[in-house]
This record gives structure tokens, sequence and C-alpha cells, in this order.
């Protein structure tokens, strides 16, 4: 009579490698996921776009995906080709000991770029006087939960650019969503999700909150 096999061998005798034997006997159950899944995989997103390794395209549809996730196999794949985040999470307080991130923008007759990794105040002010100005906060840190950008455009466009998981509130005149009501994901976003107020006037000129970056065109004269 043929002896059975032992644990980790096959029945002709050879050695099972651990690694087949575990797949073997049991798969692993795909598990829904909450909110802070979401979030830490949409933190790692900003942190691999931040680097250059995501383009805007590929940003935005990542970010759209795991906001929408239900199962851990579908976050899985979305960071499958990234390195481990080595950040801590897009919104976190400010230490007394680090220095103070600037609170105003002006720009006359020229422009006012912020964006990529840059530590954003609880209020910002971006003041354009016949100019341009690009306000991006998708690889932000916002440094505390609830941010509120002031902008004033003279003739002049304002593009503001906010991340996916954030909760956006417009008040003012000539400020508007770039977006269509599909691609707003806010219905989706938890109580306590982040918040950027924007506060603006467009005198003659537009400001405009979007989550992708619009197709260059003519600014207002």
């Amino acid at each position: 009579m043929q002896p059975s096999a032992q644990p980790g061998q096959a029945p002709d005798g050879q050695q099972v490698p651990d690694g087949q034997q575990a797949r073997d006997s049991q798969q692993a159950p795909a598990i829904r996921v909450g909110d802070r899944d979401r979030d830490a995989v949409v933190h790692r997103l900003q942190q691999a776009f931040a680097d250059g390794r995501l383009d805007d395209d590929e940003f935005d549809e990542r970010t759209r995906a795991a906001l929408t996730a239900r199962l851990n196999t579908d976050l899985a794949v979305l960071t499958a080709d990234l390195p481990e985040a080595t950040g801590g999470a897009a919104v976190a307080v400010a230490r007394p000991s680090e220095r103070a991130p600037g609170r105003l923008a002006v720009a006359y007759k020229s422009s006012v770029r912020r964006g990529g990794r840059w530590r954003v105040p609880e209020q910002f002010r971006a003041i354009v006087y016949k100019g341009s100005g690009h306000i991006d906060l998708r690889a932000a840190e916002l440094t505390a939960p609830s941010t509120t950008v002031f902008a004033i455009a003279y003739k002049s466009r304002i593009d503001v650019l906010v991340p996916l998981g954030v909760r956006v509130e417009l008040d003012g005149f000539g400020v508007s969503k770039g977006w269509s009501a599909e691609e707003d994901l806010e219905s989706r976003l938890p109580a306590d999700a982040p918040v950027v107020h924007v506060r603006g006037i467009g005198y003659k000129g537009t400001i405009e909150v979007s989550t992708k970056p619009r197709d260059s065109g003519a600014l207002p004269s």
C-alpha cells in the first residue's frame, strides 16, 4: 500500500512550495472596504501623482475608481504598479515648529501658479489682475479639515483644481464648477471628508473649479 502524503507534500512524496500550498488550500475571499480603506488608496494616488508617476488622466481615473470601490480587490489593482506610500495623510494639521504656508498670491498682468506638493493654509487668497491663476490642490497638503480659497479675477481667469476626495462649496460672483453631474462623487464621500470652500469674485473674468485641467484657450481680455 502506498503511504499517504504528509502535509506539505504531493501524493508522489515531492515537497509542495509553501506559496502553492497556501493557494491550493484556500483562496482569500474578497472583502468589502470602508471609507478609511478608500481614503488610504486615494492618498497613495496623490503621492504618486505628486511624484510624476501618474498623469492627469490616470490620476483622475484611478481616484474616481478608488472612491467608488466596494471590494479590496478593486482597490488593490489601483496601486499594484505603485511603490509603497511614504507620506502621511493628505490632511494633516501643521506642528508649531513647521514654517507656516504662504497665505497670499498676487499677479499684476502676470500669473499665479501653485501646484505639486505644497502646504495649503486654512485660508488662501489669490488676486489676479489681467493675468491668469492656476491653483492645484490635487497633490497638496491641506493643513486643516476645512480650507477656504478666496479668489479675485479682474479680467482674468483663475482655475482651481481640487481632488475628488473633498467636498466642494462655492460662493461669490463668477465662480462655477467645471465638471458634469455624473462626475460629481461628493454624494459618496463620508461625512467627515475634507471641505474646500471657494469664495470668489470674477469681474469680467472667470473662476472655475474642476478636478482636471481645462484645455488651453484664450484668457478673458
